[in-house]
């Protein structure tokens, strides 16, 4: 079955059962009152009125009991099919290019000093960001966010593509994770956690477990035999006062580890959730078996501990229970649950931010392959290791256009040709173009398929000057904008790194000598020091720099043609400069006077 049809298959299952669960969970809520209601008669009719037996008050009391409990899981099946009910809402609107606004954006990720993450639109609104996005924590975000922003090296872009191919048809796995808790997201705080992990230990005197072990038996020994009346209150009074002595001593420490405990291990115990999820996949890829080996400390799976931890601290927090205080008191209980919590704490810390960085790469990785599910018609890219710098892409389109809309085309650069001048009318497809091509090596060596029949590349570093825009506050102009960004490209190039440039409606800010003049000696340079890439033009004289690039650049064109009064374009790349401009006929269509 083909991706969106099985979404909606189960996206109509999910809904009706949301429709069940809530018919049920309204009739129990309703017959919840019903046996409130019948208590309060019965109660009145027995211990009011003398007219029943008491014991009648046993029926509704313990049926509200059972309908509480079966409400409960009830409202737990209810909120869960609405998390479903959401996930493939969004997984269909993906598909039916409703998805813009209805995901994460990564708005936290963007800079507008990146060399190209705003040109591309990497974050934001309709970005490839929105929809790549599958993860359920902070740090799934930033570690795909990091993928998409820096090219992986060779061998780990190699095994990432290998366990992005393993988890591609797994939508159990991921509509699983989806479902899982509704505050895993918002609770998360993955750097402070790690951080918590590595604190320097709090310090309890030596023997001070032992002591407090010794104290809470000769207190519980000490209080039965009184009891027994086999000694005097005295001997217990004694312990009582060794205890506070104890308890004054390690007050800090105490204080300490039981303020600081809460918040890690609810967020530990909430990742748990996914790690488990992580630990019982039987995974091949060395990638993904690689990581769920990093969730094992000394043969022992992460969840068994991070579990152990979460029962010190439940019984850590029955301290507070107004019942059991003085019991816990006297058997020195805080004390000795923050010094087993902190035991922990010293052992297993250092592993937690290697966890939630595992579970960070899976979800990335996952939001890869549901990607790639859902674009079957993606391939995964040909990596190069080589020093060349080479690109080859067949039948390109623009990954954030529908397939059935998107035209292909065909782009190759490397060995002789080091540059495209691609020149066409406004509208024509020429900044799409860029933008494709950025794309793809931005997913490439992230490690997902990209929107191509066939992709061969090299590893290399994107700069693109395609969205300069002045700045009141910066008291920056347009074109002082454009030549900041397109210092840094030229950096990068100077740099030695392998270089790949996308620049749209080069130096458009200035007059047309000083714009011919200094695109020619900046593209020159770019290709001197063995950079490659696309340059953008609707200005013809640009066109005319191939000529003096010895056969290094050619020149490609978009064309457009007038049909009954409107402008059509096809999208096709073409050989060569492109023969007529539109601008006139636009500005007419728009109502002016031209």
């Amino acid at each position: 079955m083909d991706p969106l049809n099985l979404y909606r298959q189960r996206l109509d299952g999910w809904r009706s059962e949301h429709a069940r669960g809530d018919l049920l969970h309204r009739r129990l809520g309703n017959a919840r009152l019903a046996s409130g209601v019948l208590a309060v008669v019965i109660a009145a009719l027995s211990l009011g009125a003398g007219r029943i037996s008491p014991w009648w008050l046993l029926l509704p009391i313990v049926a509200l009991m059972v309908l509480v409990v079966i409400h409960d899981r009830v409202d737990r099946a209810l909120r869960r099919a609405a998390r479903a009910n959401a996930y493939y809402e969004r997984a269909v609107a993906r598909l039916d290019n409703r998805w813009i606004g209805t995901g994460s954006q990564g708005e936290r990720f963007r800079d507008p000093r990146h060399v190209f993450a705003d040109d591309l639109d990497l974050f934001g609104r309709g970005s490839l960001f929105e929809l790549l996005s599958t993860a359920r924590t902070r740090i799934g975000e930033r570690v795909l966010a990091g993928w998409l922003l820096t090219p992986g090296e060779p061998k780990e872009v190699a095994e990432r593509q290998e366990s992005v191919k393993e988890l591609r048809p797994g939508v159990d796995l991921r509509e699983e994770i989806a479902l899982m808790g509704d505050d895993l997201r918002a609770a998360l705080d993955d750097r402070k956690l790690g951080t918590w992990g590595t604190e320097p230990p709090v310090i309890f005197f030596r023997g001070a477990r032992w002591v407090a072990l010794a104290l809470a038996i000769a207190a519980v020994a000490s209080a039965v035999t009184t009891m027994l009346d086999w000694t005097s209150l005295r001997p217990f009074l004694f312990v009582v006062l060794a205890e506070l002595m104890f308890m004054m001593t390690t007050n800090r420490a105490t204080a300490q580890v039981a303020g600081s405990i809460g918040t890690p291990a609810h967020e530990l115990r909430l990742i748990a959730l996914l790690l488990e999820r992580v630990e019982r996949e039987p995974f091949s890829s060395p990638g993904l078996a690689g990581l769920r080996g990093r969730l094992l400390v000394d043969g022992t799976p992460a969840t068994r501990e991070i579990r152990r931890l979460v029962r010190l601290v439940d019984r850590l927090d029955w301290a507070q229970n107004l019942f059991f205080r003085p019991i816990a008191a006297a058997l020195v209980w805080m004390p000795q649950f923050a010094m087993a919590i902190e035991k922990w704490r010293i052992r297993y810390g250092p592993h937690v931010g290697g966890w939630v960085a595992a579970i960070g790469e899976f979800e990335a990785m996952s939001s890869l392959a549901c990607f790639a599910y859902e674009r079957p018609d993606a391939v995964f890219p040909e990596l190069v290791d080589s020093s060349e710098r080479l690109y080859d892409a067949e039948g390109l389109i623009h990954p954030l256009i529908p397939a059935a809309e998107a035209i292909a085309n065909d782009v190759k650069l490397g060995g002789e040709t080091r540059l495209w001048i691609v020149s066409g009318s406004n509208m024509s497809g020429k900044s799409t173009l860029l933008r494709a091509v950025g794309l793809s090596v931005v997913l490439g060596w992230a490690g997902a398929p990209v929107t191509a029949g066939r992709l061969r590349l090299t590893r290399l570093r994107l700069g693109a000057s395609m969205r300069a825009s002045d700045s009141v506050i910066d008291h920056r102009s347009r074109f002082y904008a454009e030549i900041s960004r397109l210092k840094d490209v030229v950096d990068l190039a100077r740099s030695g790194q392998p270089l790949l440039f996308l620049l749209d409606e080069l130096l458009s800010g200035t007059n047309s000598h000083d714009r011919r003049l200094g695109a020619q000696a900046l593209l020159m340079g770019l290709v001197d020091r063995d950079a490659i890439g696309l340059a953008t033009t609707h200005d013809l004289a640009l066109a005319e720099i191939a000529e003096h690039l010895n056969g290094r650049a050619v020149n490609v064109h978009f064309e457009d043609h007038l049909e009954g009064g409107q402008i059509r374009f096809d999208y096709h790349l073409r050989p060569g400069v492109v023969a007529r401009g539109n601008a006139l006929e636009l500005m007419r269509a728009v109502g002016l006077d031209v």
